[in-house]
């Protein structure tokens, strides 16, 4: 696609956010394109314009919408990990933000719609996988620069197991609608980074 004009860009914005607006009060599943192109007032040619590639395409799309709302949802506290009482204020906001999600995950509900093994979908995935690891790995290096966890740690394998708590977590709440185990997957993950604390001279 040719790059869109301002109007253009503002057009297949207000698409996009109308769609994951719609799927997240009423699931993906019962998500027409029809419900769409009501709910922003397009019509069939000018989604397809900007989607050529139909609901799998804009599914795709809502679905890197989410990915993003994944990590903003964490912020300011993901990207300012630089005290014990930062990274426990951290904790609480990722616990509230699936606690208010509850049972129903957009970004997942939306991946079981899409083909799981496109290039597209393992991208989506892939990099918000990425991006938020690399934000709690630079939250672990500034506690080490900072005396505060033991530099022989392995930031980037810290952070993964980090992020496999929370997934963990996660997953059990959206069968249980309880976060019971996400808390605990974070709280256990937060003690064995203060362990890591050098030894005192």
């Amino acid at each position: 696609m040719r790059p869109l004009t301002r109007k253009g860009a503002a057009t297949r914005q207000r698409i996009l956010e109308g769609a994951a607006t719609h799927i997240r009060e009423h699931g993906v599943a019962d998500t027409t394109l029809d419900d769409i192109l009501a709910r922003t007032s397009t019509s069939k040619s000018q989604l397809f314009h900007y989607f050529p590639g139909g609901r799998e395409e804009l599914l795709l799309a809502v679905a890197r919408l989410e990915a993003d709302r994944v990590l903003e949802d964490q912020q300011p506290q993901l990207g300012d990990l630089t005290s014990w009482d930062a990274w426990e204020q951290w904790r609480d906001r990722v616990v509230e933000r699936y606690r208010s999600q509850g049972s129903q995950c957009p970004l997942n509900s939306v991946m079981s719609q899409v083909r799981g093994n496109t290039p597209g979908a393992q991208a989506v995935v892939t990099e918000l996988m990425n991006h938020w690891q690399a934000e709690i790995a630079a939250g672990v290096r500034h506690m080490q620069a900072a005396g505060q966890i033991d530099p022989g740690l392995d930031p980037d394998r810290a952070a993964a197991a980090l992020l496999a708590c929370i997934q963990g977590g996660v997953l059990i709440q959206l069968s249980t609608g309880r976060t019971t185990h996400l808390e605990a997957a974070l709280d256990m993950g937060l003690a064995h980074l203060r362990a890591g604390r050098p030894p005192s001279s």
